[in-house]
């Protein structure tokens, strides 16, 4: 039925009808009965026909007419208690007094359900009904709690011990839901609680949580939940969420820390509480009082303030007057903007929520505290170790909130644990009584199922996901669980069990082992807005303890090692060898490899310092700051937090420039000397004035250090800002350039249309995108190319017949380069960053413009490309990505990725490589001649190339039988590689020194070579002339001489050993020997020995000291000159081997006089020169 449509009164007055007949037949009270309940006829009839009421017209139509009736009709008190309390604890065996009762508990939980609708939920029938449902809820629970003539309670425990004392194999699905109907009616009893916005016309605390313990504990309600949660996953299975949603809602809200506490402490603590509430209200009065109305100023008050700029400010109100300090108070509190808050539901409609405190009785609190003491003993491990198991599979019993109650309960009883714990040993410190043995109560065994790792792993992934969903309600219990985890940890680090230590010690290793830990805490403070004091007051709990616990064992474990992890990409291959030939075009675009992103961990040190430097980021601070402002509200324990983080913030870290802010110095003074400053009496009221008078005084030096810290000090600082304030300079960074990968190959010499096949293979198991961008490229290239190449064959018809074409025309009918541009951000970084997709470009005959390491140089379709090259490199790339090739080779076939490899880069050396290795010689012929070869003169004959091979072997012949070790090769090799160099670097080469005015001048240029070779010729003749006259006996005497000289010393000089070198040094300075086949003219000697050439021409020294008279008539020597070479002409005389042999043993001879032979040459040149 339509809400639009629905008559003008509250209920149908034909469901109206229905309810009440049925109600009127179920039973009543007569006098003849002396006012007992008598039951209709048909009583268990219409108890079921109410039931089926409430279920397909309330529930299925999403209404609240039935339960309204209901409740007018005035049912629960009126029939189903009394039917309940009519039925005799003994008549355990009548079966139809336990039919009916069952009837009555199936109604009355689905009457007191908790009526949760959200905003898209609920209509207008529901804004009807739900404020007079939650008042008769209220009446509900306050009739069965202190019923006059029975207990409602123990008559519902009566209806489910039948199925509870069956065995877990022998219950059936009504056993299981009768037990399930039982707890579901103490959750409700327990949930039920009075709404603050709706008037009650009773007494509230017969409704509270006190009078709910009382009923539970007096009625057995405990002992049924004790029950079940010691045999939980024995004899119980699914009623493990349920007895948890009991224990939530009977325990939230409670304060630990009084529970155990005896009555004296207990007064005491109420007492110091009560005075503390009466000094603040008796200050509040005070300053009231002050300004206080009175007759005579009971008129409003407005002045004006001008401040220093001529502007004038308005405040309102006669408390302005009494000093300067409350009027720019009051200006203060003017400025500050109320930013509208987003309408979202209280805490009181939550009934998850469990920051509300609540007050107990002391007979209550006794109560729940042996139930607590009895719980943690035997049920409170069979329990939650049950419900992690249950959490961790995501049964379908279990719902979100389950998991936030879990980790609250968790919390809840392990701080609970800790308090016992310390209460009982307070008790034993004063009743001087020493522990010579430990009881089993001392271990820590009994809350052993949430420290292990599995619980452990549960709660990190239950608060990274949570935090990633920004639900801080339920973060907020993570983090509850995680600081009370580390709390026993800490306690079982200290205990006098061995067993204990080693526990602990084991579980600080593991929680303290993940980064992945250290980053959520870090996380959770710095990611706090506005989530509220619980959450806050949460974070900086967590942060103080994990922060005091890992300083504490990082010092006792100096090589603690942690994991962190970083992202990296691992390929999963979705595709099976098998079905590559099968599968369609479009099957395998969907079952490509997809890259899943999975964490590589790896160990490193840990270092203390560096992880507490991270605390001091301007979030982490600001969280600690927002605390801090409730410091009227804190407790002793808060205000050490906070006074411990910003004193290892200013002093531990030495970041005291992080607190030089306004307003925090503002807060801090405000604390101390404020109008609504700290009470003096308070424990941390001492240590914080230390602090607020140590950190003014450091800004006080560090403003006369540095003087832009009073402009810094109205913002917050970024780490450049800090570095700068500290040091007084800005941080140098260095940013390096990227590098381009290696530039790869393919292997083989394998064709360019098979190269592209390796490359697209490659890139197709993974990079399927990168191959049609090159395609998309290549083909815009094309069409491109095509229009040009049209463009061109139009003008050339055209010009073909207007006449002729110039070459300018021509090149201006070539299409330009084509510009390959990158689709997105990611295929530019590809397009520089993968060597594979460059090597793909590269085949195809892309170029890149620019340096190799630009990442933003661009690559081009380079011009002289036409349109059909390019078009058979496309259909070559679409081939092989449609067909690719997964190995090559037929009889050892091998992976197209092992196809690629590096490209060799031949790098030129540097001119001054002060990281080579050795003496700085060059080797393998890396290093670079000055000049390039000239000419001839770079280059020797064969003959003596052949001398030099048979000296060479015969000298190795000779040494044959003495091994020559690495090192004195080396030292050889070296020697002759630096004499060669030096050798080299003396050359003066006419390719790069000439006068550049001669370039041009080719008739002087003729002139001059005729006029050098005039001379050339006249100076071979004038040394004829002296060998001809130095021809005689005397001179054959002496060879004869010298010849004996020779032969004498050939064993001396076999056994002398020379090197490369010293050989190639001596072959510089023999004189060649040529053979004059033809004399020459005399007439031509005496045309060549002009007046002009005589000027300048050196005489020989005489005969008998010149060497030239050792050589033999018919030979002839002749300078080593390139351009005499040339010139003319003279044929290399044609030697025999006994001659060559005899050249050889002549060679020692003729060194002294072959050098003094070409000292003179260079001056006879030297004189042509001139």
């Amino acid at each position: 039925m339509d809400d639009d449509n629905a008559p003008r009164g509250v209920v149908d007055p034909e469901v109206r009808a229905y309810v009440y007949s049925l109600v009127s037949a179920l039973g009543g009270t007569g006098a003849d009965e002396e006012g007992r309940y008598v039951l209709g006829d048909d009583a268990l009839a219409c108890l079921k026909d109410i039931k089926r009421w409430l279920k397909l017209y309330d529930e299925k139509a999403n209404r609240l007419d039935v339960a309204r009736c209901l409740a007018e009709a005035n049912l629960v008190r009126g029939d189903l208690l009394e039917i309940l309390a009519a039925w005799p604890e003994d008549a355990t065996e009548d079966r139809v007094q336990w039919k009916i009762a069952s009837a009555c508990l199936e109604i009355l939980v689905p009457l007191t359900w908790p009526i949760e609708k959200n905003e898209l939920q609920t209509t207008v029938n529901h804004h009807r009904h739900i404020p007079y449902l939650q008042l008769a809820q209220i009446s509900y629970k306050r009739e069965i709690l202190e019923h006059a003539s029975s207990s409602i309670l123990r008559t519902a425990v009566r209806i489910g011990l039948p199925s509870i004392a069956l065995p877990a194999g022998e219950r059936g699905s009504r056993d299981e839901g009768i037990i399930k109907l039982l707890l579901y009616f103490f959750r409700n009893i327990v949930m039920i609680s009075a709404p603050e916005k709706l008037p009650v016309e009773w007494n509230e605390a017969e409704v509270s949580r006190s009078a709910t313990i009382q009923g539970f504990h007096q009625q057995d309600v405990f002992a049924l939940l004790l029950t079940m949660a010691s045999n939980m996953g024995e004899d119980f299975n699914s009623q493990d969420v349920v007895v948890l949603e009991i224990l939530f809602y009977l325990l939230k809200g409670i304060d630990i820390e009084k529970l155990f506490m005896n009555e004296a402490q207990l007064e005491a603590k109420n007492s110091s509480d009560l005075q503390g509430l009466i000094a603040k209200e008796a200050a509040m009065l005070r300053g009231y009082a002050k300004n206080a109305p009175t007759r005579h100023n009971r008129f409003g008050t407005m002045i004006w303030v001008k401040r220093d700029d001529d502007r004038v400010s308005s405040v309102s109100g006669q408390d302005v007057l009494s000093n300067s300090q409350k009027t720019m108070s009051k200006m203060d509190q003017s400025k500050k903007w109320n930013r509208p808050r987003q309408r979202g539901r209280s805490a009181e409609q939550d009934p998850n929520h469990y920051d509300i405190p609540v007050p107990l009785t002391p007979s209550a609190s006794q109560n729940l505290r042996y139930f607590v003491e009895e719980f943690l003993d035997s049920g409170f491990n069979p329990l939650f170790s049950h419900l992690r198991r249950a959490i961790e599979r995501e049964a379908d019993r279990v719902l979100e909130v389950h998991a936030q109650q879990y980790f609250y309960l968790v919390s809840w009883f392990l701080e609970a644990e800790r308090l016992r714990r310390k209460s009982k040993q307070s008790k034993l410190d004063k009743r001087s009584q020493a522990i010579s043995q430990p009881f089993e109560a001392d271990s820590f065994g009994i809350v052993a199922s949430v420290l292990n790792q599995e619980t452990f792993i549960l709660l990190n992934r239950f608060m990274q996901d949570r935090l990633d969903l920004k639900s801080w309600h339920e973060v907020n219990a993570g983090m509850r669980c995680f600081t009370q985890i580390l709390c026993t940890v800490q306690e079982m680090a200290e205990s006098k069990l061995e067993e204990d230590q080693e526990i602990a010690e084991n579980i600080q290793n593991r929680i303290f082992y993940e980064e992945t830990t250290h980053d959520r805490i870090l996380a959770v403070l710095r990611g706090y807005k506005d989530q509220g004091f619980s959450y806050l007051d949460a974070a900086t709990k967590l942060s103080h303890v994990f922060l005091r616990m890992l300083e504490r064992y990082s010092k006792e474990n100096v090589d603690l090692q942690i994991r962190s992890r970083r992202r990296a990409r691992k390929l999963k291959k979705t595709t099976q060898e098998g079905e590559a030939q099968d599968i369609t075009a479009d099957q395998d675009s969907e079952a490509e490899d997809v890259a899943e992103v999975q964490r590589v961990s790896k160990e490193r040190k840990f270092d203390f310092s560096r992880f507490s430097s991270k605390f001091l980021t301007q979030s982490c601070i600001d969280t600690f700051v927002v605390f801090t402002t409730f410091y009227k509200d804190l407790s002793t324990d808060q205000l050490k937090r906070a006074h411990r983080f910003f004193y290892r913030v200013a002093f531990k870290q030495e970041m005291s420039v992080m607190l030089f802010r306004l307003d925090i110095i503002a807060l801090f003074n405000r604390m101390m000397k404020g109008p609504d400053a700290l009470n003096t009496a308070n424990p941390m009221f001492k240590e914080w004035d230390e602090l607020t008078r140590q950190l003014i005084r450091r800004m006080t030096k560090k403003l006369q250090q540095r003087p832009e810290l009073a402009v810094e000090m109205l913002f917050s600082k970024i780490n450049s800002t800090v570095f700068y304030l500290e040091y007084g300079y800005e941080k140098q960074t260095i940013t390096t350039k990227p590098r381009a990968p290696a530039e790869l190959e393919v292997k083989g010499s394998l064709s360019r249309d098979e190269q592209i096949g390796v490359i697209v293979a490659v890139l197709h198991k993974d990079k399927l995108d990168a191959i049609d961008f090159v395609k998309n490229a290549l083909q815009s290239a094309i069409d491109e190319r095509r229009s040009w190449e049209a463009e061109a064959e139009a003008r050339d018809i055209l010009n073909g017949e207007n006449g002729s074409i110039t070459e300018k025309q021509t090149d201006s009918f070539k299409a330009p380069s084509t510009i390959v541009k990158s689709d997105n951000d990611d295929r530019k970084l590809a397009m520089f960053k993968d060597n594979k997709l460059r090597l793909l470009m590269t085949l195809a005959g892309f170029e890149r413009i620019g340096s190799d390491d630009d990442p933003d140089c661009t690559w081009i379709v380079p011009s002289q490309l036409t349109s059909a090259q390019l078009q058979e490199t496309f259909d070559m790339i679409q081939k092989s990505r449609n067909d690719p090739i997964a190995q090559y080779g037929t009889e050892d076939p091998v992976p197209v990725e092992e196809m690629l490899r590096r490209k060799t880069v031949i790098r030129p050396r540097a001119e001054f490589d002060d990281d080579s290795e050795g003496d700085g010689l060059a080797t393998d012929g890396e290093e670079e001649l000055l000049f390039p070869a000239g000419g001839p003169t770079n280059r020797r004959s064969d003959a003596l190339a052949e001398l030099k091979k048979k000296r060479r072997k015969r000298r190795a012949d000779n040494t044959s039988d003495v091994e020559v070790d690495d090192e004195a090769r080396d030292v050889k090799r070296k020697a002759r590689a630096l004499a060669e160099l030096e050798k080299r670097r003396k050359l003066k080469s006419d390719v790069l020194v000439h006068d550049s005015d001669d370039e041009d001048d080719e008739e002087r240029d003729r002139e001059f070579f005729a006029r050098e070779a005039e001379r050339r010729k006249g100076q071979s003749l004038k040394v004829l002339e002296a060998l001809k006259s130095a021809e005689g006996d005397d001179s054959d005497t002496s060879i004869d001489k010298k010849r004996k000289r020779i032969e004498g010393g050939n064993q001396r000089r076999k056994k002398a050993r020379y090197s490369g070198t010293d050989s190639e040094s001596d072959m510089d300075g023999i004189l060649r020997v040529r053979d004059i086949r033809s004399s020459p003219n005399p007439a031509d000697q005496d045309h060549s020995t002009s007046d002009e050439n005589s000027d300048s021409e050196t005489p020989l020294s005489s005969p008998q000291n010149n060497p030239l008279n050792e050589i033999e008539p018919n030979k002839t020597l002749l300078p080593r000159n390139r351009d005499s070479l040339a010139t003319d002409k003279v044929p290399i005389l044609a030697m025999d081997e006994e001659d060559k042999e005899e050249e050889e043993e002549h060679e020692a001879m003729l060194l002294p006089s072959s050098t003094r032979m070409r000292g003179r040459l260079a001056l006879l040149d030297d004189s042509d020169d001139d």
